[in-house]
């Protein structure tokens, strides 16, 4: 399970902005970088693409007293911050300072432990976008696109592993669309009376769930199932393909 996640977190960094941190390191007693660390951190500056600095941890080694380097902790952040800005690197006006001091577990390398860490959103490079991504950005309000290999386990809202990526190219969508307004459609197969479980409805909310888990505004989604009444294969399909066919996710336009 985390090396599926680890996989999703990489997809989801190739079309969003991803969380990095990147450390700076201290001589004793000192609340100015050393040399060493300057160096590398005109290096990363001049390397990757910064959003925004959203927080910074102070820390300090197991020498003096609790408060003392808890101030001093401070005092890093403070000196980083001065840093950043004469860098033109922007810092959120939320940003979150945390001065650790020593309480914290330490390295047995007292050097490892005098540190400031920045945490920040780096502006991925331009990827090509998804097919997904294009079908949504060019429909007309009140068009439907259909989620790609979106499946579930057998009359269950529970998508399988291989549907993750497609949900995470939709949030993007969802996330750099921020007028996009949807409703998400939900349809099964096979059935040629009803839906008798509501597995539409619950697959459709499977999907809305997943958005409003990620932090997409609720106000922007509405889902609902249709059951068998919209099939593109006539019930009972002749196969497992057009069974897979008309169970199925779309997405209905609303706003744009």
């Amino acid at each position: 399970m985390r090396i599926a996640t680890s996989l999703l977190l990489i997809f989801l960094s190739n079309f969003c902005f991803a969380q990095k941190q990147f450390e700076v390191f201290f001589d004793f007693n000192k609340d100015f970088p050393n040399q060493h660390s300057i160096l590398e951190f005109n290096a990363w500056k001049t390397s990757v693409k910064i959003s925004d600095v959203f927080k910074i941890e102070g820390y300090c080694d197991s020498v003096d007293t609790k408060n003392y380097n808890k101030k001093l902790a401070e005092r890093r952040i403070e000196s980083m911050i001065k840093l950043l800005k004469s860098s033109a690197i922007a810092i959120s006006k939320e940003v979150k300072k945390i001065a650790v001091g020593k309480d914290f577990e330490l390295s047995k390398i007292q050097d490892q432990n005098r540190k400031v860490i920045i945490y920040y959103y780096e502006v991925p490079s331009e990827k090509p976008k998804s097919d997904l991504f294009e079908s949504i950005l060019n429909a007309q309000v009140g068009e439907t696109i259909k989620l790609p290999n979106i499946y579930f386990y057998n009359n269950s809202a529970r998508t399988v592993p291989s549907s993750e990526s497609v949900l995470y190219d939709l949030l993007c969508v969802m996330e750099e669309n921020l007028k996009l307004k949807i409703e998400i459609q939900g349809h099964i197969c096979c059935q040629l009376i009803s839906d008798s479980n509501d597995i539409s409805t619950a697959r459709a909310k499977a999907i809305y769930n997943f958005l409003i888990r990620n932090k997409v505004d609720r106000t922007r989604m509405t889902f609902k199932g249709y059951g068998t009444t919209r099939p593109i294969f006539k019930i009972p399909e002749k196969s497992e393909t057009e069974a897979n066919e008309n169970r199925r996710v779309e997405i209905l336009v609303i706003e744009k």
